[in-house]
């Protein structure tokens, strides 16, 4: 599938490709320090060709960075407000996100499988709230 993307897009070719974890109807793919762009690029077709081939929603993070650039990744494009990791009574942590309201639209993702990502990625619980 990517290498006839690679044709149409040569672009592609640069980018490193670590893993991608694919959960219910979402498929993350993890690229390279600074690929992200470069799949991003050309007003999103790439995005919406692997899209469309896979019948996923499709979310490109990068390898390597801190947990804040990682969640903004993941959650795009909703605005984090504050991230917190809750200490719980048998030594586990809990990372909690709160994102900002949009005001009068939905989540335009599956945050169960968001959570299942970042899990998968990071080893991270997440607890995901909103607020206004």
């Amino acid at each position: 599938m990517l290498l006839s993307l690679e044709e149409k897009y040569p672009s592609l070719q640069n980018v490193c490709f670590y893993k991608a974890v694919d959960v219910n109807k979402t498929l993350a793919i993890i690229v390279g320090h600074g690929d992200v762009p470069r799949l991003l690029g050309y007003g999103g077709k790439i995005i919406r060709a692997l899209g469309e081939e896979t019948g996923k929603s499709i979310r490109i993070l990068e390898h390597g960075v801190d947990d804040r650039k990682f969640l903004e990744d993941l959650f795009a494009p909703l605005s984090i407000l504050t991230i917190n990791t809750i200490w719980l009574p048998d030594g586990t942590t809990e990372t909690r996100v709160i994102f900002k309201k949009r005001r009068g639209s939905h989540v335009p993702f599956d945050s169960k499988a968001l959570k299942e990502i970042a899990r998968k990625v990071r080893k991270m619980s997440l607890r995901v709230e909103f607020a206004d």
